[in-house]
């Protein structure tokens, strides 16, 4: 017999009945029932039961044994009688009668609990992450984070895609977010960086003729925490297609994720390819904002005109200053209370509107402080433009267009949740496209990249040349699901005259261009082949298919809010010897005296 196990803690079954077995795990829960102690014994692969009479030579050792220490039990398979099988388990039917045990491990006294559904802060789940990762739920999250990349990878290969692993110490980017910066020890005062994304190599292997590549991709970020992003690093399935069109592209990757989605839904719909294409004025007019959740009915209109030289005086002098209107329909709810309306006014204010204007059309007529100071006519028109009928009620966003429409679409998302109205069990998945490729900087007048900086403008050299900048769009694409952005992609600018004109425009010399992407634009001089690609984040592919709200959940060792690994103690101190190795000289800031007695202290924020 094995040293620690026959089978795993998941494997027995009443076939196995009769069967002298060892199994081996972490003590999960004990039951003392008086006579007999019951111990669930537990690994990765699952629980079984084991049972000890108290005549037992063993029984003292179990008794004994803290939850989470390790132990290998040998013993005999049993089925259980019919009222105490557990259709549960998988092991569920039967029991093991135990007649030998080893402690291989004592456990401590747990900080945090394994067995049951106690909720512990993040910082001690962090803090004592090995423990937490013991825990059902974040086991199989963690699981099933492996089954994906998994599938994603046989997926990628049966596309034809070839995986290659791109450097990880490279150049420091001056775009996007800030990097993670490493000295370097024989090139004094020279630093490498942490990749924020293998853009560059991957667009440099298709310049050295690979056509289809992709990789697992670890990407470094030095940016703040949020639910849906983990501040350091992440990951990323990174690819990029060479002789391609943006439709080649959505053709090809479309049916990964479908796929992918399907294999992992429990059950859940998932759109079927071709996803619908949504450009991005029309995302920003319709649902608020670039990642639409599909899954929500509601539709926002423009109702500016309705409004303009109205009676109602406030809309219709901001509207002169340049505002515009956004409606928002909340349907059935004209008959709410006045305290339900009351209520979502007060979540405005309490998210920087000056209020939440709104009519509700009921059987009687129009009511609500906006319909008593507009005339039939404007109201009518509003009710049409907005597809409502009586029993609805419409709330209205009135601002210059983009808060407008960033409002609004806060708005909808409220209003959808207050009435229940998001589609249950399903994965809707959109692109976004035809994004602007500049836009003007409000506080220096200057135009600027909007998005991607290498992305290839709609219609070259030519829009470039004789369009007014602000009315290009970009080969650029975000893949969008239930209100997730999974990435962004493009097909790429592979010229380099239509990069330095690009360039041009949004304020940048040739040698800039030169001096900041010069390995990249050399070796477009040399020959480069139509690409592009995208990168659908993995994490937040994971995060979806667990129905988890927050990152961190489908993260195996993640840092917390404040950037910061609680269980390795990172980022520390290090040695005055490794920073002289280095080169390096501290100037940390002072830090703040405490106030004297008598003296103001600062006022919390």
């Amino acid at each position: 017999m094995h040293a620690y196990r026959t089978h795993t803690c998941g494997a027995l079954r009443k076939e196995h009945a009769g069967q002298e077995v060892r199994i081996a795990g972490w003590v999960h829960r004990k039951r003392d029932h008086g006579n007999l102690l019951f111990v669930d014994l537990r690994d990765m692969h699952g629980l079984t039961q084991c049972v000890v009479d108290i005549s037992a030579p063993v029984f003292k050792i179990l008794e004994a044994a803290r939850p989470e220490s390790v132990v290998s039990i040998t013993g005999k398979v049993v089925p259980r009688s019919a009222e105490t099988i557990n259709d549960k388990l998988a092991t569920g039917q039967i029991e093991l009668a135990v007649t030998a045990v080893e402690i291989l491990s004592e456990a401590a006294v747990l900080p945090i609990q394994v067995a049951g559904d106690q909720e512990y802060s993040e910082e001690q789940r962090l803090t004592y992450r090995f423990l937490d990762l013991r825990r059902e739920k974040m086991r199989d999250n963690i699981l099933l984070r492996s089954k994906v990349i998994a599938s994603v990878r046989r997926r990628m290969w049966d596309a034809g895609f070839v995986e290659f692993q791109t450097p990880i110490l490279t150049a420091s980017s001056p775009e996007g977010a800030r990097d993670f910066l490493v000295p370097s020890r024989i090139h004094p005062g020279k630093f490498y960086a942490l990749p924020q994304a293998p853009q560059q190599f991957k667009q440099l292997i298709m310049t050295s003729g690979f056509d289809r590549y992709f990789q697992i991709a670890p990407c470094f970020r030095d940016e703040d925490s949020r639910a849906d992003r983990s501040p350091g690093e992440f990951y990323q399935l990174d690819f990029e297609m060479a002789f391609v069109t943006q439709d080649d592209v959505f053709a090809t990757i479309e049916p990964v994720l479908a796929g992918l989605f399907e294999e992992f839904s429990r059950g859940r719909a998932v759109t079927k390819p071709p996803f619908v294409r949504i450009p991005f004025a029309e995302s920003m007019m319709k649902y608020g904002n670039d990642k639409p959740d599909l899954r929500n009915p509601l539709i926002i209109t423009d109702v500016t005109e309705a409004f303009r030289g109205s009676s109602f005086g406030l809309f219709a002098k901001n509207i002169e200053k340049g505002a515009v209107v956004r409606a928002i329909p909340a349907p059935g709810s004209a008959n709410q209370p006045r305290s339900w309306f009351d209520k979502l006014n007060e979540w405005a204010r309490e998210n920087g509107a000056g209020g939440l204007g709104y009519i509700q059309f009921k059987e009687d007529g129009p009511a609500g402080p906006i319909a008593k100071n507009l005339d039939a006519e404007r109201v009518a028109a509003i009710k049409a433009a907005a597809g409502l009928k009586d029993g609805d009620s419409v709330f209205f966003a009135c601002d210059k267009e983009l808060p407008a429409s960033k409002f609004a679409g806060l708005v909808r998302t409220r209003v959808c949740d207050e009435l229940g109205l998001l589609e249950k069990d399903v994965f809707k998945f959109c692109w976004i496209v035809d994004f602007p490729m500049f836009e003007r900087n409000d506080d220096t007048g200057q135009i600027e990249f909007s998005h991607n900086p290498f992305s290839m403008p709609q219609g070259g050299m030519e829009a470039l040349l004789t369009k007014d900048p602000l009315t290009i769009n970009a080969f650029q694409y975000d893949i969008v699901c239930n209100g997730v952005e999974l990435s962004s992609g493009a097909i790429r600018n592979h010229r380099p005259d239509i990069m330095y004109k690009a360039f041009e425009i949004a304020g940048y010399t040739n040698a800039d261009v030169e001096a900041r992407f010069g390995g990249m634009l050399n070796a477009f001089k040399y020959g480069a082949p139509p690409h592009g690609g995208s990168a659908p984040g993995i994490d937040r592919i994971v995060m979806l298919l667990a129905e988890e709200p927050n990152i961190r959940e489908v993260i195996i060792f993640p840092m917390n809010g404040k950037a910061e690994d609680l269980l390795m103690q990172a980022p520390n101190v290090v040695s005055a010897k490794q920073l002289r190795e280095l080169h390096i000289k501290l100037d940390l800031p002072k830090p703040k005296e405490p106030a004297k007695d008598g003296e103001a202290k600062p006022a919390m924020p």
